[in-house]
């Protein structure tokens, strides 16, 4: 069995397309892409954020730094299936992503008490001193089915598809089942890029000729605008020039120190 990757850097570009370009696009990439060694599953997440949503908030204001930080599991659940805390950091385009995995009793004792699981590595000091800063909670349940593909040649290049996204506030457990209220259409897929650098020629081709653009998706941050902000007529904070220097300050140091760790 593969061992499964813990730390990851890549540059992601997302695309909102339909179920017919979804299938256009397979049929063009043809043999440059074969299926991924987890190519169907069902992806559930758990975000945490402040009681203010600091988080999300900063995020959807387009810094040049932002982080998340989430539980996630793959495919049905086990008692004995990994589930993993992963921050994931974005700075200049250039995405990080660490995590440390825990059982499903640890994912719970998160989740109820805010209290992760003794581990001294480097990834789990990071995820503590985050944990430490923003005290952050449980916030938002939100599932989705995937497909992933990589490339036959560039083995740096990761393709997937994320239909049927939907979320919810209650139940914020992995045994609770994966309903939720959809994000998207049903007709719509989310894909996502991910290369190491540079696309690939052909990947290029496919995209200029079908007129596919990337664009600026998250799925907490939409959940969030359409939920909170527009269902309750909230005002998205502006941070004050004080607020702004110190959290960034923590932000440039968090993202120098993530990207100075390859």
């Amino acid at each position: 069995m593969a061992k499964t990757k813990m730390v990851f850097q890549r540059l992601e570009k997302k695309y909102i397309i339909t179920q017919e370009q979804k299938k256009l696009f397979l049929e063009k990439a043809g043999n440059r892409l074969k299926t991924d060694l987890y190519d169907a599953s069902t992806i559930c997440n758990i975000y945490f954020d402040t009681d203010q949503f600091a988080l999300i908030n900063r995020s959807i204001q387009k810094p040049p730094y932002k982080e998340k930080l989430r539980l996630r599991s793959y495919g049905i659940l086990k008692s004995d299936s990994d589930i993993y805390l992963e921050i994931k950091k974005k700075y200049k385009g250039t995405v990080n992503k660490r995590r440390i995995s825990l059982t499903l009793t640890q994912a719970q004792e998160l989740l109820k008490h805010n209290k992760l699981p003794n581990k001294s590595t480097q990834i789990s000091t990071e995820l503590a001193y985050f944990m430490n800063f923003y005290q952050p909670k449980p916030k938002i349940f939100i599932a989705y089915e995937r497909n992933a593909w990589i490339g036959n040649e560039d083995k740096e290049l990761r393709i997937t598809f994320d239909t049927q996204l939907r979320r919810r506030y209650d139940r914020l457990s992995f045994t609770d089942g994966d309903s939720g209220k959809l994000l998207l259409n049903k007709n719509q897929a989310l894909m996502e890029i991910k290369v190491a650098n540079a696309y690939p020629l052909w990947l290029t081709h496919i995209l200029s000729e079908m007129k596919l653009y990337p664009t600026s998706f998250s799925k907490y941050g939409t959940a969030y605008m359409s939920d909170i902000v527009k269902e309750k007529k909230l005002t998205l904070p502006k941070e004050s020039a004080h607020s702004e220097a110190s959290v960034f300050t923590y932000q440039q140091k968090e993202a120098y120190s993530c990207l100075q760790a390859y």
